[in-house]
């Protein structure tokens, strides 16, 4: 079986690329890479892998049985005929079976509800493409909000307009277990699997925090559009109001939902205990 990760040098593809070279074996994967080299550090075959050159993705699959699409980084209508390429792709190139990395969220009602929304419409186009399918919806990273800690530590708070809402966070090496699975595991096909762990409100999240780390942070909920205008200060429009539209979910509702990944993966995702105690040193 020959499987190929799209986006395989960023950091959810190569994470997967990882676990299925460990699930598998390295002669089993191909990497798949807008700039090949920067996926040669995973010691794979590489082969370019544009979501704008349908051309191209043809001939990089062919050979692959299972193919992982990871969900492309564009604008939303940008990004719907980017995956439709691959998709196309695949099914010239005589791939059986996509797995789709898809988002949980509010599909209306915030400002991240538009990328939501792509990727229904690509759930909808791999369903109907009549290969084999997968979909992963995956929880929040909770990666970025380790990253963020030294800020955090800095404002004394952790402010955002989630809430009282509650988050299924996961991280990265989970996801890639779950993934890793359900590329190589047919018993999978046809299922739409939420991916995450415990959910977590943002209050939960600081005293996390408080325990591992050491710090006194409390949780200070903010207006949704105080919030907005203050990440797009920070980070830009485009990137700013789309983080602001996920914690505006999270206040909705909208991140706190079954998680499947049991049935994805045949264990329990780890539990947030564990992951805090093997992160409880220094920065």
């Amino acid at each position: 079986m020959k499987i190929a990760i799209t986006a395989a040098n960023g950091q959810l593809g190569s994470a997967i690329a990882k676990a299925t070279i460990a699930l598998l074996s390295k002669e089993n994967v191909v990497a798949l890479a807008r700039t090949p080299e920067k996926a040669a550090a995973l010691g794979v075959e590489v082969r370019p892998g544009d979501y704008n050159n349908q051309g191209q993705l043809e001939q990089s699959l062919q050979g692959i049985d299972a193919l992982l699409l990871v969900s492309g980084m564009d604008a939303p209508d940008k990004r719907i005929e980017q995956h439709r390429n691959v998709i196309r792709a695949a099914k010239n190139a005589g791939v059986k079976k996509i797995v789709y990395t898809s988002v949980q969220g509010a599909e209306q009602g915030t400002a991240f509800s538009p990328v939501i929304q792509s990727n229904r419409q690509t759930e909808q186009d791999v369903r109907e493409s009549g290969l084999d399918w997968v979909i992963g919806r995956n929880g929040i990273y909770i990666e970025p909000d380790i990253e963020y800690l030294e800020n955090y530590k800095k404002l004394g708070v952790i402010a955002n307009c989630a809430g009282d809402g509650k988050c299924g966070y996961t991280t990265r090496s989970e996801l890639a277990h779950a993934y890793a699975s359900m590329l190589s595991d047919d018993k999978h096909n046809g299922n739409t699997y939420n991916l995450h762990g415990e959910a977590l409100s943002q209050y939960d999240l600081a005293e996390y925090f408080n325990r591992a780390f050491n710090t006194t942070l409390r949780y200070t909920p903010m207006l949704v559009e105080e919030y907005k205008q203050e990440r797009i200060a920070e980070l830009g429009e485009f990137i700013g109001t789309v983080i602001s539209g996920i914690y505006d979910g999270i206040r909705q509702g909208e991140a706190d939902n079954p998680s499947h990944f049991l049935a994805a993966t045949g264990r329990q995702h780890q539990a947030w205990d564990d992951y805090f105690s093997i992160l409880n040193k220094p920065l």
